[in-house]
């Protein structure tokens, strides 16, 4: 089967299969962004050149390439080797340092193993995997004769962002909630040929995506969680009616042969993160979206062309070819359609019948993360990321007002407020970023940050622009184009976007960007060079920001938590925490906090060498920036919907087994159920049976 991904030419982990079905290979080629904006300085230092023009390149038909997610085997020893030899790591062993509250356990070593790997003392089960029955007259899975009908009616593929939230009625059961990012035919689909695929083969993916409700119950003594059919199970699909809400709700450019109000869409595509709300209800940013849609060449018009183009999608077919079967998906046929999708939706759990909505107030691009502030006079603030290299990181600012108990008034709050983009500044002279992770001379990578507006959405539906050349809709619907023009700051894959709720700051996963910094056959994919917020060139291991902000204010100050990467690489950094004594880390992608305020970041696309995790990391003290791994996922699987409560911690396994030569009839995994099974997709959760809590035992 001819693969598109560009990580086929790599051993990497995150495979070519993944990077087509995933994010129809976002990452790959020339960088979609080419504004002008300031970004991150102008200079960078000879040793740093002499880097980047050397390392991490191959050479295939006179063009040269990296590697899109993770990072090639022989650039990998490149570095350990070279880490060897200028390890921050002292020859005699720092003293112990014991962890903080949440985070006493041993820590799960690097390893390749297909199952998921926990720390002494914990067990393991599945809660739900993809296939099994949501609803009680929902078929039993049978992968060998799946149909589009009992695909909407049971677990969907790959899940990503989860919530754990309260019942309404039943004391004695939870609400768990997650999103189906996107679906991956040829593990899926048996003999599936991606040149024909047939029209139920094309509809069961439709299905497939979107998201499921699960009411469960809870063993009191574990924590562990159950799968239960319940009033609340709900499976939404690609086809759910959804209503369009806010500034670009009627637009015409949101208007269709099928929806000529532009004010109702059928389904969601690629919810990758997103965010549980205080009143109840849950957000999911729509992400890689480009990839369903087909024929960007019959696209006219300056802007329109131009944002079809920014977000990458295809010129001629779609890799799934629904354009086929569904005229939605073809450019040439509904341009329009495609503008309805990019948004931030929110789904009411408690109310099977609701109809779902997306938010256009906050603006339209790949969403990654929804995440929720409430401040004293209940104001909502909502933060998300632009999940593509060099773009941006986004904040919304209510000028509604949360109603305690009122649901259906809380719903409307995102609608109307002003949506910001941030621009950021280090405060160490540019000379000082070497590129090369020297710390400056201040010793942090830290600086300041401006909120600029955008739009601001008033009660009337109608929308004020803050962006010369742009309406307030057209910013709603061009909001990366728009965002250009505003002068936002480039930012390296950000990713999930959290508020802590034990000390009340902010933070961002920016998974990596192996161009950045990059030179010769690859400084078109470069565009920038490091500065203080992304210190290190050709950055495959990513980063994680801390920021402290003004909420509804528009100033903010933010440092680097962590440099990640190989604790003895001169590269990495651990906001000063002994480097012996932390795991490591590589792509950070969704956050969460414990009880205790400790940070948990799950991982995409392990740079190292080992299997994606989970890790803990701590904020505060003497244990500031210790980071030890929790949990290891199976082969070539990431770790994805993060929820750590004081006795269960989950995360959706996405993507087992996806490697570039696996295939329904050669599987790369046998997760969860072993043997010669098929690799699915599922929702693992880690408890322990001797009574004590996550991370409080004595080490």
């Amino acid at each position: 089967m001819p693969l598109k991904g560009v990580n086929l030419l790599f051993q990497s982990k995150r495979s070519g299969l993944t990077c087509t079905y995933k994010c129809g290979n976002a990452c790959a080629g020339e960088c979609t962004n080419e504004s002008n904006n300031p970004y991150f300085g102008d200079i960078m230092s000879r040793r740093g050149v002499l880097k980047a023009f050397g390392a991490g390149t191959v050479t295939l038909g006179g063009s040269a390439f990296l590697a899109a997610c993770g990072v090639d085997d022989n650039a990998a020893q490149t570095e350990t080797a070279t880490a060897t030899s200028t390890s921050s790591v002292t020859e005699a062993a720092t003293a112990k340092i014991t962890p903080a509250k949440g985070m006493r356990f041993e820590s799960v070593q690097p390893n390749e193993k297909d199952e998921v790997v926990v720390p002494a003392g914990y067990e393991t089960s599945v809660l739900i995997a993809w296939g099994d029955p949501v609803y009680e007259d929902a078929p039993e899975f049978d992968p060998n004769n799946q149909t589009a009908a009992a695909a909407a009616r049971q677990f969907g593929f790959n899940n990503d962002f989860a919530g754990l939230m309260e019942h309404p009625t039943d004391q004695n059961r939870m609400v768990y909630v997650c999103s189906h990012e996107y679906s991956t035919e040829p593990q899926m689909l048996p003999n599936y040929d991606p040149e024909n695929p047939t029209d139920e083969e094309i509809n069961i993916g439709i299905m497939s995506h979107g998201h499921t409700i699960l009411e469960v119950s809870r063993d009191e003594n574990t924590g562990e969680l159950t799968r239960e059919f319940g009033p609340l199970n709900r499976r939404i699909t690609g086809e759910t009616e959804f209503k369009i809400v806010g500034p670009a709700a009627g637009h015409d450019l949101l208007k269709t042969s099928a929806d000529p109000t532009g004010t109702t869409v059928l389904g969601t595509f690629n919810n990758c993160s997103g965010g549980v709300t205080p009143w109840g209800t849950f957000l999911s940013g729509e992400e890689n979206i480009d990839q369903y849609w087909a024929n960007a060449a019959a696209v006219t018009g300056e802007r329109p062309a131009a944002d079809v183009k920014r977000f990458g999608v295809s010129e001629e077919a779609s890799e799934r070819k629904w354009e086929r079967l569904h005229d939605r998906f073809d450019l040439a046929k509904e341009p329009n359609e495609f503008n309805r999708f990019g948004y931030l939706v929110e789904i009411n759990p408690y109310d099977p019948d609701s109809i779902p909505v997306k938010h256009t107030a906050l603006g339209r691009f790949k969403h990654e993360a929804g995440n929720v502030h409430v401040t004293e006079d209940g104001t909502v603030v909502c933060y998300s990321g632009d999940d593509s290299r060099f773009e941006y990181i986004y904040k919304f600012v209510s000028s509604k007002k949360v109603k305690e108990g009122d649901i259906e008034h809380n719903m409307t709050i995102l609608d109307e407020g002003t949506l910001y983009v941030a621009n950021l500044e280090g405060n160490s002279p540019e000379g000082e970023i070497t590129g090369d992770g020297d710390l400056p001379q201040d010793g942090d990578f830290d600086g300041t940050g401006t909120w600029i507006p955008l739009l601001t959405a008033h009660a009337d539906g109608t929308a004020e622009s803050h962006v010369d050349g742009f309406t307030g809709e057209e910013v709603a619907i061009y909001t990366r184009l728009a965002a250009d023009e505003a002068g936002a700051t480039k930012m390296d894959r950000p990713e999930d976007f959290q508020v802590n709720p034990v000390n009340g700051k902010l933070y961002v996963a920016l998974t990596n960007n192996k161009y950045r910094g990059a030179t010769g056959e690859n400084a078109d994919k470069s565009q920038e060079d490091v500065t203080e917020y992304a210190p290190i060139r050709e950055n495959k291991n990513g980063l994680v920001m801390e920021i402290e902000d003004d909420y509804a204010g528009t100033d903010f100050t933010w440092n680097l938590l962590l440099v990640c990467g190989d604790p003895k690489a001169a590269s990495s950094y651990f906001s000063g925490f002994p480097a012996d004594q932390v795991s490591p880390i590589s792509c950070p992608d969704n956050l969460a906090f414990d009880s205790h305020g400790n940070l948990w970041i799950s991982t995409d696309g392990n740079a190292l060498g080992s299997n994606d995790g989970l890790y803990a990391v701590g904020l505060e003290g003497e244990n500031r920036g210790q980071v030890l791994c929790f949990l290891t996922v199976p082969v070539a699987a990431e770790t994805c919907g993060p929820i750590v409560t004081d006795d269960l911690v989950m995360v959706n396994v996405q993507h087992p087994g996806e490697a570039d030569d696996a295939t329904f009839e050669n599987p790369g995994s046998h997760w969860p159920d072993g043997g010669n099974s098929l690799p699915r997709p599922a929702v693992a959760q880690v408890f322990r049976t001797d009574g004590q809590k996550i991370g409080m035992e004595t080490v």
